[in-house]
């Protein structure tokens, strides 16, 4: 029986409280030994998120890393600028890594920590969990069968939710790109990365259009004060209203108010009135895109396209083939009942599939989320770092598309993939 992996984190926001929470459904994979994060109900909620009421809590990164190495395992769910920090650091310190997207907030820094992933033989593993779901998996073992034929382009969205748009890139930690990564990189690196996966060709260039039109000023309901807590005369007719997060949204209220799953209404209306997320969403300092398109042209002249946009929710995608075409994803599974439909050109005949997973309850990112934490135990133990299915070497592709297709949208030009990895 191969030995459990000893799992350690510094951050223990959203995506740390997942993953340990799942490790603890795999004891006969991992254990979960140490957390580090400044704030102080953070880390004793992960006496119980993690399954281990004694588990080692630090206070920050430099605690956690200032004694003898822990575990094996190093999760790094810490914000998107400050990855980098805590990830060198920890590869120095001996550990291998689980690093959330996106790897860093700039290209010159997602190259220093592949960089330095090679040179100290580390393995780091990036959280594009999309690569690890039952439908992207099956959708890639469809295409590698020959079934389509040649892949000639592809279609690709996002509809990030009208909600979570204002919940993470309007009031939230996602908000001002100044403070973090463009949002094509912040939320669709994986999305890039899929693209990149299926083709299974290098990204020569992109295009791309797109900005924030609609959660600005000039949209602001007329009358309306600066905080949805001072009297907004639409009150909850607003879609946005914060006070939606004591009801239809109150799911969302436990990632940002420390204790909110368990607050009452009027502490949580007292925590709006203070907090980001308490604000009118015409009033922020936002300036996240609410909509952007990327044109990619791929080795061979494969073409692609990708649309995120805030007024749509789910993944959809579109993948044409010199055999057959291959439709899938939120959209279909809406109009036609079917997780995938492969329809042939020679005879129309088309093959549907359905895609079943057990999660045991963690569906986040379509059971990514669950396969990347059933993957991550083994591959940790592969023969070399690169052959992880998106390790960081693997992962740099996706980044230097999504900075890239940033440049092209701010430029108003086309912007080589290659050129941007290599100078930028």
């Amino acid at each position: 029986m191969r030995k459990k992996s000893r799992l350690a984190a510094i951050g223990c926001g959203g995506r740390t409280q997942t993953y340990m929470s799942i490790a603890a459904t795999l004891p006969e994979h991992y254990e979960n030994v140490a957390v580090a994060d400044p704030v102080a109900v953070r880390r004793e909620a992960m006496r119980t998120i993690s399954g281990n009421a004694d588990i080692a809590l630090y206070h920050d990164d430099k605690d956690i890393l200032s004694v003898p190495k822990l575990a094996d395992v190093m999760i790094i769910g810490t914000q998107d600028d400050y990855h980098v920090e805590p990830c060198l650091r920890a590869m120095e310190a001996g550990y291998d890594i689980l690093l959330e997207k996106p790897i860093a907030p700039t290209m010159a820094e997602v190259r220093e920590l592949a960089d330095a992933a090679k040179c100290l033989d580390r393995r780091v593993l990036v959280c594009h969990v999309l690569r690890y779901t039952p439908f992207y998996k099956k959708v890639k073992e469809i295409i590698d069968s020959g079934a389509l034929g040649a892949v000639e382009s592809v279609n690709a969205r996002e509809g990030v939710g009208a909600w979570h748009q204002a919940h993470s890139y309007v009031r939230g930690h996602w908000a001002v790109t100044d403070k973090c990564s463009p949002m094509i990189i912040a939320k669709s690196c994986h999305d890039l990365d899929i693209l990149y996966w299926l083709i299974g060709r290098p990204c020569k260039s992109v295009a791309s259009y797109g900005g924030l039109s609609h959660f600005t000023e000039n949209n602001k309901p007329e009358g309306s004060p600066l905080r949805c807590t001072d009297g907004c005369p639409l009150g909850l007719d607003c879609m946005y209203n914060a006070l939606h997060y004591m009801d239809r949204n109150r799911e969302l209220l436990h990632l940002v108010m420390d204790g909110g799953a368990a607050a009452a209404p009027d502490e949580i209306e007292a925590w709006l009135r203070q907090s980001p997320w308490g604000r009118c969403v015409y009033s922020c300092d936002n300036t996240a895109v609410d909509h952007q398109v990327v044109a990619m042209e791929f080795e061979g002249g494969v073409t692609a396209t990708f649309t995120m946009t805030a007024f749509d929710e789910g993944r959809s995608i579109e993948i044409f083939g010199t055999k057959a075409r291959l439709v899938g994803g939120a959209a279909y599974k809406e109009t036609c009942g079917d997780d995938i439909v492969v329809t042939d050109h020679a005879d129309g005949r088309q093959v549907r599939h359905n895609v079943e997973f057990d999660d045991l309850g963690y569906s986040g990112h379509g059971g990514g989320d669950f396969g990347l934490m059933q993957a991550l135990h083994e591959e940790m133990r592969c023969s070399a770092p690169e052959q992880m299915l998106s390790s960081i070497h693997t992962s740099v592709m996706s980044h230097a598309m999504g900075f890239a297709a940033e440049k092209a949208r701010l430029t108003g030009t086309t912007v080589r993939v290659e050129d941007f990895e290599c100078k930028e």
